[in-house]
């Protein structure tokens, strides 16, 4: 199964529309929000990659900027917001809702893909949409800054790292400790916080596709 073609759309969330990027291939079982890291968007190559990589493997994808225009202007002289993950956070629960409540997408498992900061965020809202999320998947993700909520997630968690990026792996065996729900560390050996070398970020996109199709489904 290859990639298809991105929909542009405009999300739903919380009284503002985001733009977003959803691709849905035929029969897909499940639809994966991804939410990206600071100071980042829509258009990470990275994500995108992952992205195209689910959707080979029968999965929807979408991708979304967390921040309006305006928003973004601020961020990019202050980056102030990229660190808001309460902001953040209710920004991707506003995307969960939207895809419940879209036709195209309604009654389709969810999941959630968070990158550095955003994965925090993508933890919250798992914590917030316990009926709708049913995995989530952190790369090189700072899930210490969801603390307080980690106790709640329910949807299955997989935790990505680089095996050259130490301080974040020592944030997530801290944070792993605070999860009560179906958990697995992956540190990709040689790979640091961006997994920017040769052969790492497949790795990353090799075990989100596993992990999503294990608890999203398989393509009907």
């Amino acid at each position: 199964m290859t990639a298809v073609p991105d929909t542009e759309v405009w999300v739903a969330a919380n009284g503002l529309e985001l733009p977003g990027s959803l691709a849905i291939p035929p029969r897909a079982a499940g639809v994966v929000v991804f939410a990206h890291g600071s100071g980042s968007s829509r258009h990470s190559p990275r994500n995108r990659y992952v992205a195209s990589e689910l959707q080979a493997r029968g999965l929807g994808t979408l991708l979304m900027d967390l921040l309006t225009p305006d928003e973004e202007a601020v961020d990019l002289r202050t980056a102030e917001l990229r660190f808001d993950i309460p902001l953040l956070a209710d920004r991707v629960v506003g995307a969960i809702d939207w895809l419940a409540a879209r036709e195209e997408t309604a009654g389709r498992a969810l999941g959630c893909f968070g990158a550095s900061t955003g994965a925090a965020a993508a933890l919250i809202a798992a914590a917030e949409r316990p009926e709708l999320v049913r995995a989530v998947v952190s790369r090189g993700g700072r899930p210490d800054l969801a603390m307080e909520s980690l106790a709640a997630v329910r949807a299955p968690t997989l935790l990505i790292v680089g095996g050259q990026d130490e301080p974040v792996i020592w944030m997530n065996r801290r944070a792993q400790d605070e999860l009560r729900c179906e958990t697995e560390l992956a540190i990709v050996p040689g790979a640091t916080h961006l997994f920017e070398e040769p052969g790492t970020l497949e790795e990353v996109a090799r075990l989100a596709g596993e992990w999503f199709v294990r608890h999203l489904g398989a393509p009907a």
